[in-house]
């Protein structure tokens, strides 16, 4: 095998491929060795020639889900010794080998093709683990298929869907409990005079303080009057940072809001004592003049339903942009604060193509439903309504010579900004198979596909003439 310094760049990514096969090869080995350590591990102590009840002795337990086989409790130890790890690391070990193998076959048999990590298989199987026997089935068959393309953040968040839509009841009874265990905490001031607050909310309620502090922050950009001492060129963190000093003041924040409604700077108030009062005259006198559902803050919520939820078929679980899977009972904590309006379901069969450079809005909206995932090789984001900035590309580039109608729904993909410039500036190819699909290579010859079902290694085929011969 040639030196790595003396590997040039296609023989440096090969490499690299292999090199990602080999840890994979290895992952699976361990699970296989700590399967086998359960088997010979199986027998009741009781059984043993001599053997006799002391307390602390050794005995069967079960460490993985329901349905699997119980081995040994102190044999785990020794394990434990031979991968160098502690005893509890042996034990999830086991437990996630023995899952895989009895509650999760059809997950196992992908695993071993080695299209993903091991720890990725491991995590499904700890999320599934509370499941019944029976329960864990769903989950198998729907991430088997796609263990080996989603990227592993939607590959998980498919896992939690699947889990919820398993057992309801279990997953509404956790979201209970956890709600028990809500808290707003402080730190203690450090030498800067500076304090961390730290909170855990309820996810609508995290939503709509975020939404309220983006909101206070938009006006302080504007309002340099109310911010003398800071510089006028101020960060966003700091900004969202005194906005929700702002909250601490709810009158004086609302006032500002009031007055930001109606485009009023506040008057000045001469003593500072009397600030206070005259903050809650002023702001009763418009709270009485004011439609106060126009002061409320302006969100969108991208709810991804199948048909069989809402008729009752299935169980009613939605995937919210941003927030995961969630029951459908859960949805009034997301929305109950806020005006809905409905917006019509799109056509993504419909076609649309126009002149110019840009995509119009009702474009890039269809673009991000149809891939709701960043479509360049094994990206990871999801593209909803989050920070992240998206860009929507031309796989095949915008020529301002070329003909009319570059800009089309077929020839349009969502891209995060990094991976936009990384295929603008550097000599990436993607060819368009259909509106979910589409085929990669890379500056120095890597072929990928990547689809709604994520990221493929692709097979020998002839496709159209016009793609190169190699892939599907």
């Amino acid at each position: 095998m040639a030196p790595i310094d003396d590997l040039d760049p296609q023989a440096l990514l090969a490499r690299a491929e292999q090199c990602v096969v080999e840890r994979r090869r290895s992952g699976l080995t361990e699970l296989l060795l700590a399967s086998q350590w359960a088997v010979l591990h199986a027998t009741d102590p009781k059984d043993d020639p001599g053997h006799r009840e002391v307390p602390g002795g050794d005995r069967l337990v079960r460490v993985g889900g329901e349905g699997t086989p119980r081995l040994r409790q102190l044999s785990l130890a020794e394990l434990g010794i031979a991968f160098d790890t502690h005893t509890t690391g042996a034990r999830a070990l086991v437990a996630d080998a023995l899952d895989l193998a009895h509650r999760l076959p059809q997950t196992w048999a992908a695993a071993q093709e080695l299209g993903c990590d091991t720890w990725v298989v491991r995590k499904v199987a700890k999320l599934t683990r509370e499941l019944s026997a029976q329960a864990v089935g769903l989950v198998d068959t729907a991430v088997a298929p796609v263990l080996n393309t989603l990227p592993t953040g939607r590959l998980l968040a498919l896992v939690e869907a699947k889990v919820i839509e398993a057992d309801p009841e279990a997953y509404a009874e956790k979201v209970e409990a956890e709600l028990r265990r809500r808290f707003v905490g402080l730190s203690r001031t450090d030498t800067h005079g500076l304090r961390t607050v730290y909170a855990r909310l309820d996810a609508g309620d995290a939503t709509w303080l975020d939404a309220i502090i983006d909101q206070l922050a938009d006006i302080l950009d504007q309002r340099e009057d109310l911010r003398p001492q800071t510089p006028r060129d101020l960060g966003r963190d700091e900004l969202r940072a005194l906005a929700f000093g702002w909250l601490a003041r709810p009158a004086e924040a609302l006032e500002l809001i009031l007055d930001s409604t109606h485009g009023q700077a506040p008057a000045e108030v001469e003593e500072e004592p009397s600030r206070a009062v005259a903050l809650s005259e002023r702001a009763l006198e418009l709270l009485g003049s004011l439609d106060l559902t126009r002061l409320r803050p302006t969100a969108q919520l991208f709810c991804h339903l199948h048909q069989d939820a809402l008729t009752g078929r299935v169980p009613g679980v939605a995937r919210i942009e941003d927030l995961g899977p969630r029951l459908l009972a859960h949805l009034a904590t997301l929305l109950g604060h806020t005006n809905v309006t409905l917006t019509p379901v799109l056509d993504l069969a419909t076609q649309r193509a126009v002149d110019g450079y840009e995509h119009p809005t009702s474009m890039r909206t269809r673009t991000r439903l149809r891939n709701p995932a960043d479509t360049f090789p094994g990206s990871t984001t999801i593209t909803g309504t989050g920070r992240q900035a998206v860009d929507i590309d031309h796989p095949v580039p915008y020529d301002p010579d070329g003909p009319p109608g570059q800009t089309r729904d077929t020839n349009a993909q969502p891209l995060t900004r990094g991976h936009h410039r990384a295929k603008t500036h550097l000599p990436y190819q993607v060819w368009i198979i259909d509106s979910t699909t589409k085929l990669w290579k890379t500056p120095h010859g890597r072929w990928r596909i990547v689809d709604h079902q994520g990221t493929h290694l692709p097979q020998v085929l002839e496709l159209d003439p016009t793609f190169p011969t190699c892939v599907a």
